[in-house]
């Protein structure tokens, strides 16, 4: 380890940039090393993990009460589900955590494992470097001594093994000679104060002494033994060291012997940076005329259509003031009316008669006019609406000329919606596309467009958080190639799920029948192998038997608020039930014996698809529907048609279920249109858990969150 040199202050001086985190824009702090290799503060971790988990309770929580979040609740297991039923039981809850996020450096998503922070490694070497700079930027500031009584005078060493700093006396008082503080390793003056040797952050009392060659990370004996590194390639840490160094080294060598020619390089871009700056200058002029033409068009068209509105409307008011006119004639006194009473009276027979035939000529056609009034012209102008829907797409879609860049197609097969949106793209150009710019926006029902939100992306794939749930969004991609874009592709509609995303496993305790179901280690997989059983005790079976189904449930409860999950059964399955149900009737059905009764006649069991006929109108304290042989089958209701053709549905690849536990319904989505398909009332005064149950050959797949996974880095060491 070494002090502070003087030959080193300048060259310090000018690595400020290195030494800046990426989140806050300040010196490291306490640096850590994330997942991809970049640093950023311990403090700066924790913000940003703060910050990521509120706004997950936030969506998390119920969208009709915001002060009433979702609450987590475990299973009723066997033991248990007695107290969960009595009244004076009160409900825990535990807040969701997240340790995935974009890293600032990169904007890759880093995701920190079940460790989290503490998985991560302090990053010494950049800690003492910062150290190093802060102390070449106030060298004349003195670090003063620790152990001094006040005033403490200047230190001239720090001890690493004590973690403090010294002046020569109060150095000498505490590391006396022939002691073992003696043999203490001292450097110049520091307040960078790291542990001398670098322990595992998975085994905390392992040193680290090997490297890994596969994740590019140091790891501890105890790691490769029986840890995630057992499978990985690793080697010496005086070999990985040494490799580094020389590599290291060798590029630095490299870079040094090259110093003319990146100074070359310098010129050369300060010249292209000029160049630019005045093509710039150059484009936006003739992006101003270009505008300036269409201006003069807009105006031009805007007087004309002005013109014309305005010879309409002096017609149409000429065309009143005439009618206007000729109604007040028919006015006694005024007009013709006046003049016909003065014709009355002219007594000689010869002149009234000559005057009088036109004259009640025109009498009758005012009398007409009267009788059938009708206006001479309209008020209305809806023939001159200006339509600027199409120039109004179009001016919106201006850009820059593609200049041959191929326009991106978004896959709608492998884009879907469910907590977040997954949006993929394919580009035939991917090659030579520098980045995307991918663009949302939220359709409202009186399908009102709002202004597009953009994010621009490096890959041909991106999740999309935060958007609202029971809502149409569009989605659509354009490429770009420096300052050239492409047109925008064809826009994809998605239908948001109507509630937040409610995130639970299979409970491996609670009714989990072990000799019929097989469950995975993820516990989002199950299948049922209750068949084969059925076979082996076939001999002993003389006389009629039924198949009694094998349940398993959610490992979270839900007492209050709206919650949505979906999940996918799998094609061959010959019998499967899915919904919801209460602690007490879970209680019921997992406490019956298999053999005292058949589920086909208990009336209100679920078992089969007569109890549904039987209590329709009456709201259960669970609801479950069937899926089986390729079908989806809607249960009987007395509004609905019964006939077996009008309820049997083709089964959606991936089902969803909908629970408002404060209104007390239930409804199944086909989550491929996010169309409803079948909804009742359900009892919801106890707790409610997603249930599930089996018959025969059968498997459910619980459909696996949308999160935006760490792209791992193809580098060598």
């Amino acid at each position: 380890m070494e002090g502070d040199g003087s030959d080193s202050l300048v060259t310090i001086k000018n690595i400020e940039r290195e030494l800046i985190c990426p989140a806050c824009k300040e010196l490291f702090t306490h640096p850590l090393i994330l997942p991809c290799q970049h640093s950023i503060c311990h403090k700066c971790v924790k913000e940003l993990l703060l910050t990521l988990d509120d706004s997950f309770i936030d969506v998390g929580s119920d969208n009709s009460n915001q002060s009433s979040p979702r609450l987590r609740l475990p299973s009723p297991s066997m033991d248990k589900i007695d107290r969960l039923s009595r009244p004076g039981w009160k409900r825990g809850s535990l807040t969701p955590r997240t340790t995935t996020f974009p890293c600032p450096g990169c904007e890759h998503d880093v995701d920190l494992g079940e460790r989290g922070i503490n998985g991560l490694f302090r990053n010494f070497t950049l800690e003492t470097i910062v150290e190093r700079y802060r102390q070449a930027a106030r060298a004349a500031t003195a670090i003063m001594c620790d152990l001094c009584k006040p005033p403490p005078q200047e230190s001239t060493k720090s001890c690493m093994d004590c973690s403090a700093s010294y002046c020569n006396e109060c150095f000498k008082i505490y590391h006396p000679w022939g002691t073992v503080k003696a043999q203490h390793e001292y450097v110049g003056p520091t307040t960078n104060f790291r542990p001398k040797i670098l322990m595992c952050p998975e085994h905390e009392t392992e040193r680290i002494n090997m490297y890994c060659e596969l994740c590019r990370r140091p790891v501890c004996h105890l790691c490769k033994l029986g840890g995630n590194h057992s499978n990985h390639r690793v080697t010496t840490m005086s070999s990985a060291y040494k490799t580094l160094k020389e590599k290291l080294s060798k590029d630095i060598d490299y870079l040094i012997g090259k110093e003319s020619q990146v100074k070359s390089q310098i010129s050369e871009l300060n010249l292209l940076m000029k160049e630019t700056e005045c093509n710039g200058e150059r484009a936006k002029e003739e992006a101003i005329t270009h505008f300036e033409k269409l201006f003069e068009i807009l105006e031009e068209r805007k007087s004309s259509v002005l013109k014309a509105i305005d010879a309409s409307k002096k017609l149409r008011l000429d065309k009143f003031q005439t009618q206007v006119e000729e109604y007040q004639g028919l006015l006694e006194n005024n007009g013709l009316v006046g003049y016909a009473q003065e014709v009355l009276k002219e007594t000689d027979q010869s002149c009234f008669v000559q005057t009088a035939k036109q004259l009640h000529l025109r009498i009758q056609k005012a009398t007409e006019s009267l009788k059938s009034f009708r206006p001479a012209a309209q008020t209305s102008f809806e023939d001159y609406v200006v339509n600027t829907s199409k120039q109004t797409e179009l001016l919106g879609e201006l850009s820059f000329f593609s200049s041959g860049i191929d326009v991106p197609e978004i896959n709608e097969e492998q884009s879907k919606v469910y907590n977040n949106a997954l949006i993929n793209w394919y580009h035939p150009e991917k090659d030579k596309a520098d980045s995307y710019v991918l663009e949302y926006r939220k359709i409202n029902r009186d399908e009102e467009m709002l202004s597009w939100n953009e994010i621009e992306v490096c890959g041909t794939s991106k999740v999309i958080s935060d958007l609202e749930s029971n809502c149409n969004y569009a989605f659509r991609v354009r490429a770009y190639k420096g300052s050239i874009c492409s047109p925008c592709s064809r826009e994809l509609i998605l239908h948001t799920p109507p509630a937040p995303v409610f995130s639970f496993l299979f409970d491996e305790k609670c009714g989990y029948n072990n000799e019929h179901l097989l469950l995975n280690l993820k516990r989002d997989r199950v299948e049922s192998r209750a068949g084969f059983n059925l076979l082996l005790a076939a001999e002993r079976i003389q006389v009629g038997y039924y198949t009694s189904l094998d349940y398993i449930i959610g490992d979270v409860g839900i007492t209050k608020g709206k919650h949505f999950w979906a999940f996918r059964v799998e094609p061959y399955s010959y019998l499967v039930k899915a919904g919801v149900a209460s602690s007490d009737k879970l209680q019921e059905w997992l406490r019956s014996p298999r053999d005292a009764v058949s589920p086909r006649y208990e009336q209100d069991s679920g078992h089969d698809s007569g109890s549904e006929d039987a209590c329709f109108d009456s709201s259960q304290p669970f609801t479950l529907v069937t899926i089986g042989m390729k079908k989806f089958f809607i249960p009987k209701s007395a509004t609905s048609a019964n006939e077996p053709e009008n309820r049997v549905l083709p089964m959606p690849t991936s089902i969803g279920i909908f629970l408002d536990y404060d209104k007390g319904r239930v409804a199944f989505y086909d989550m491929d249109h996010m169309k409803c398909l079948y909804e009742r009332q359900v009892d919801c005064s106890h707790t409610m858990y997603p249930a599930f149950a089996l018959m025969g050959s059968g498997g459910i797949q619980l459909e696996e969150p949308i999160t935006a996974k760490y792209l791992e880095y193809q580098e060598h060491m």
